[in-house]
């Protein structure tokens, strides 16, 4: 899908535009065009430093998250690829763990782009070229590369030796693109694995694991999968994580949410499943303290959009999107976290998502829905929401904009509501740029 991007940048914005029209506008997968342009651009994705390479339908951008803390807190420089981005461009390419950029990531997609006529690449894979040759083209320890889509045919994926690969949380979403079963899914996002490089994953139902187990073989390399492999648990307000290699227990991870306990135990499994890039137990113990990752059940600050609301209002933002992101986020709604109150919640999703599964966790804890429009993308109408707050009972307004929507919620001059934002990365970026809290 489109990803929209515009910069305020004269000379990024020229590189965009030729992007633009250059490229058909979809999401393309196939490993064809990328080969081509990294066969003209010299191969600089068989010159990069040690790849760590993520997938998941769920969980990937925090898992990498996890690993650039680990590995800086050892003092490691690190380059990242991740994607979408939420306000700025420059967001999918750190280079040395800094942002790259204006006047890098135009010259860089400049020369992608001076080389790319008559290939056909999509957004994404242009993209893609561009983060390799910086990455290559710029010493570091370690590069962490976030897959885009599926797996096995994602771009990323012209990758040939990463030292460790791993795969978060599997759901169904991107069903056009991947196969309508979880074992359709859990087979394209398998395909990342590659001889030598251990396969890395999260705890998985049984009736995946001849999937697994077929991808390892082709591959010539090890499934090490949660609960045989490895494990980790909550325990005493602490993580704990153990494989053959011994126990460690660190501090529960600053992102909010049980599930990212799970993701912060992925990363330290890849990482203690390969050789290229040691670290201390102490780098690992740090991890989970130093890891942020924008628009996963974020708090809020009173920025311009957040003025109008009580000092002492609390407000989430999350851009989850499918059935597994609305259990994780509605898990975290506890009873004591919501302090005897229901949310209010802003919602707005891509047209190809399924709200009614997103939303069914939240049930009985949403007091009212405010349903907004996804700039620039198509969208659930206002009608989906109401069908749905109808089915709960509780009331549901429409609203054109989020400012719109943030004055309803004022005026209802509650004390200190509570305020759920999601529903889309899209939308999760937008909120950050009109409250003026840009990540970094």
């Amino acid at each position: 899908m489109a990803d929209h991007a515009v910069s305020d940048d004269r000379q990024v914005q020229a590189q965009l535009d030729r992007l633009w029209s250059l490229s058909p506008g979809a999401d393309l997968l196939g490993l064809e065009r990328i080969t081509q342009l990294m066969t003209r651009l010299g191969d600089p994705h068989l010159a990069l430093p040690p790849v760590f390479h993520v997938a998941g339908t769920n969980g990937k951008g925090s898992t990498c998250a996890f690993l650039r803390a680990a590995m800086e807190a050892d003092g490691r420089s690190v380059h990242v690829f991740t994607s979408p981005h939420l306000v700025r461009f420059n967001e999918r390419i750190r280079i040395g763990g800094t942002l790259i950029s204006d006047a890098m990531l135009a010259g860089y997609l400049e020369r992608v782009l001076n080389i790319a006529e008559g290939v056909g690449a999509s957004f994404f894979e242009v993209t893609t070229a561009a983060a390799f040759l910086a990455f290559a083209e710029h010493p570091a320890d370690a590069c962490i590369i976030e897959v885009g889509l599926g797996g096995r045919l994602d771009a990323t994926n012209i990758i040939a030796n990463p030292v460790v690969c791993g795969i978060a949380q599997l759901g169904i979403d991107h069903q056009a693109f991947l196969g309508d079963t979880l074992m359709q899914i859990a087979a394209e996002k398998a395909g990342i694995a590659k001889p030598g490089a251990p396969l890395v994953t999260q705890r998985y139902p049984e009736s995946l694991f001849p999937v697994m187990m077929q991808a390892v073989a082709n591959a010539r390399t090890t499934w090490i999968g949660q609960g045989e492999g490895w494990d980790a648990a909550t325990y005493r307000d602490r993580l704990h994580y153990r494989d053959e290699q011994g126990r460690i227990d660190t501090p529960l991870p600053r992102l909010a949410g049980a599930h990212q306990v799970q993701n912060a135990a992925l990363a330290f499994a890849m990482l203690r499943h390969q050789n290229a890039v040691p670290l201390s137990e102490a780098a690992l113990k740090a991890a989970p303290l130093w890891a942020h990752w924008p628009a996963r059940l974020q708090r809020l600050e009173q920025g311009p959009l957040l003025r109008l609301l009580p000092e002492a209002a609390t407000v989430w933002l999350d851009g989850g999107h499918n059935a597994g992101a609305g259990e994780a986020i509605g898990a975290f709604f506890t009873p004591e976290r919501l302090e005897g109150q229901t949310l209010h919640l802003m919602i707005g999703m891509l047209a190809n998502k399924d709200a009614e599964s997103f939303l069914a966790p939240f049930a009985g804890r949403v007091s009212h829905i405010h349903a907004l429009p996804v700039p620039g993308h198509d969208h659930h109408p206002p009608e989906r929401f109401a069908a749905i707050a109808a089915k709960w009972g509780i009331g549901c307004t429409a609203h054109d904009a989020p400012e719109s929507a943030i004055r309803a919620i004022a005026a209802l001059a509650q004390p200190a509501p509570k305020l759920l934002i999601g529903g889309s990365l899209y939308l999760a970026g937008e909120i950050l740029r009109l409250n003026a809290q840009l990540p970094d």
